[in-house]
C-alpha cells in the first residue's frame, strides 16, 4: 500500500472523456512530472485545474486534472483524476506515461481495497460499490445506496454492541465471581438477551430474502415438452422474437435467455430444451441442461398442452417439482380439450393461455406478483443484506446461539458459554469487516472491475 496504483476509470473506447484514476502518496509528484501548466505540487486540494498531458515536449492531450488531498479522499490517500479526451490511443498513451513515471497498474478493485483497508469504508459498503456498478433496475440501485449509505452497516454494528454488552458482564462475573450468582447471569441476563438477538438475526435474514430477489432477481426458467409454446412464452414476454419458433419438435436445443421487469425485480428468463428422449446427441444435451437447471431455479414455470393428453413423464416432471416454486401453465385453450385436468394434484398457481393471442399473460404476471410477494417489498426499506457470504454468516451465528442455548441448558461454565458467544461477536465483524482473512479481501475485490 506504499506504492502509487493508476488505472483506466472509464470503459475503454471512442467517448467524449476518459478519465485515468492515480491513487497513493506519490500520485500529485507523478502527475506534475507529466502536465503542463500550473505546478500541481501547490494547488489547492479539490480543485480541477487546465493543462496539457506531455512526453517531454510532445504534448499528448489538452487535460484537466483533478487535485485532491489526502485524507478526505476515497482511498484517504492523495488522488488524482486526469480527465481527457475519449480515445483509446490518447488514454492508453496517459497510462503509459504514469507507469514509466513511477506508478503501478491498479489490481482490479484495487481502489476501492484501498478504501477499505484505510478505514474510508467498510466491507458491505465496499460491496455495495459493485452491486451500484451493476444495478439493472431502480430498485436495484436504491438497494445498493442503501447499503453504501452505511444503514446496514449499522444495523450489523448494534448486533454487536448487543453482543458486547453481554460477553462484558460475563467477563465481570469470571474476574470477580464473588459479587454475582452464576445462575442469575446465566438465566436472567444471558438467556433473554441471546433470545433477542436471535429474533433480530431471524428477521434480517427473512428481509434478506427480499435483498437477493432485488438485486439478483427471480431466475425462471419456462420447461415442458417440445412444441408447447416455451419458445412463444418468452418472445411474447420479451416483446421480442429472441427464440426462434417453429412446428418442428426440437427446434430450441439449447438455453436461450432474456430479461424483463416486474414492478421493478428483474426477471432472468430462461428457455428451456422441449424435455423427450430422443436418440439426437445436441437434443439430448439440450434435455439435461433442462434437468440440471430445475435445482438450480427460483421459479419454474412447467407448460403443457390443451390438446394433448398428460403423460407418464409429465407427471413425474410435476411430483419433481410440487416443493418448488412453480407456475403450471396449460397452452392452446383454443383447441380440443383432451388433457385430464383431474392428473393435476397442485392446481393453487394454475393457468390457462392461448399464447398467440395473448390470453393468460397477464394472469402469468400476476401470479409471479403475487407468489414473491413483489407488492409487499417496501420501497423505503432497503435495510437487507444482499449477498451469499453476508447471509451464510448470519446463518452460522444462528447455529451458535443453539450452542449457547444447549449450554445453558447443561449447566456449563460460563467462561465456555462464553467462547461461542465470541464466535457470534467475530462473525457478525467479519460480515462489515471488523475482522476478516486476507484471502477473503483479496478474493472479493478482485471481482471489481479494473480502476474501481
Amino acid at each position: 500500500m506504499n506504492d502509487t496504483i493508476a488505472a483506466i476509470s472509464t470503459s475503454l473506447g471512442v467517448g467524449a472523456i476518459s478519465i485515468i484514476r492515480v491513487s497513493g502518496d506519490e500520485s500529485i509528484k507523478i502527475v506534475n512530472n507529466i502536465f503542463k501548466g500550473k505546478n500541481l505540487n501547490f494547488v489547492d486540494s479539490h480543485t480541477i485545474n487546465y493543462g496539457y498531458i506531455v512526453d517531454n515536449d510532445k504534448i499528448i492531450d489538452e487535460v484537466l486534472v483533478s487535485i485532491m488531498r489526502a485524507p478526505k479522499t476515497f482511498t484517504k490517500e492523495n488522488v488524482v483524476e486526469i480527465n481527457c479526451h475519449g480515445g483509446i490511443a490518447t488514454t492508453k498513451k496517459i497510462l503509459e506515461l504514469l507507469l514509466l513515471n513511477g506508478c503501478r497498474l491498479a489490481e482490479p478493485g484495487e481502489f476501492t481495497k484501498r478504501a477499505f483497508l484505510n478505514g474510508r469504508i467498510d466491507l458491505l459498503e465496499a460491496e455495495a460499490i459493485s452491486d451500484l456498478i451493476n444495478a439493472k433496475s431502480d430498485k436495484s440501485r436504491n438497494l445498493a445506496i442503501n447499503q453504501l449509505s452505511g444503514n446496514t452497516s449499522n444495523m450489523i454494528k448494534n448486533l454487536r454492541q448487543k453482543i458486547l454488552e453481554i460477553l462484558a458482564n460475563i467477563e465481570v462475573n469470571i474476574d470477580y465471581p464473588e459479587y454475582e450468582d452464576i445462575e442469575v447471569i446465566t438465566n436472567e441476563m444471558i438467556l433473554p438477551k441471546t433470545k433477542e438477538i436471535e429474533t433480530d438475526i431471524k428477521n434480517i435474514l427473512e428481509k434478506s430474502e427480499n435483498g437477493q430477489i432485488i438485486k439478483e432477481g427471480i431466475k425462471t426458467i419456462i420447461i415442458g415438452k417440445p412444441n408447447v409454446g416455451k419458445s412463444s412464452l418468452l418472445n411474447n414476454l420479451l416483446e421480442e422474437d429472441k427464440a426462434i419458433v417453429t412446428d418442428i419438435a426440437g427446434t430450441t436445443r439449447d438455453i436461450v435467455e432474456g430479461q424483463i421487469l416486474i414492478d421493478g425485480i428483474l426477471l432472468n428468463l430462461i428457455d428451456t430444451a422441449g424435455i423427450r428422449k430422443t436418440n439426437d446427441i445436441v437434443e439430448q444435451i439440450g434435455v439435461k441442461k433442462s434437468y440440471d437447471l430445475i435445482n438450480q431455479a427460483n421459479l419454474i414455470i412447467y407448460m403443457l398442452n390443451n390438446n394433448e393428453e398428460i403423460t407418464d413423464e409429465d407427471i413425474e416432471i410435476l411430483e419433481q417439482i410440487k416443493n418448488k416454486n412453480h407456475i403450471i401453465i396449460i397452452n392452446k385453450i383454443d383447441l380440443e380439450n383432451k388433457l385430464s385436468i383431474e392428473k393435476i394434484t397442485n392446481k393453487e398457481h394454475l393457468i390457462y393461455m392461448n399464447i398467440t393471442n395473448n390470453i393468460g399473460i397477464d394472469k402469468l404476471k400476476e401470479e409471479i406478483k403475487k407468489m414473491f410477494n413483489l407488492d409487499l417489498i417496501e420501497q423505503d426499506d432497503y435495510n437487507f443484506l444482499t449477498n451469499s457470504r453476508s447471509i451464510s454468516l448470519l446463518k452460522e451465528c444462528l447455529k451458535l446461539i443453539q450452542n449457547v442455548y444447549s449450554g445453558i441448558e447443561n449447566n456449563l461454565p460460563i467462561d465456555m458459554i462464553e467462547i461461542d458467544i465470541k464466535k457470534i461477536w467475530n462473525l457478525l465483524g467479519e460480515i462489515i469487516g471488523e475482522t476478516y482473512q486476507d484471502e477473503l479481501i483479496n478474493q472479493l475485490f478482485s471481482q471489481f472491475c479494473l480502476g474501481k
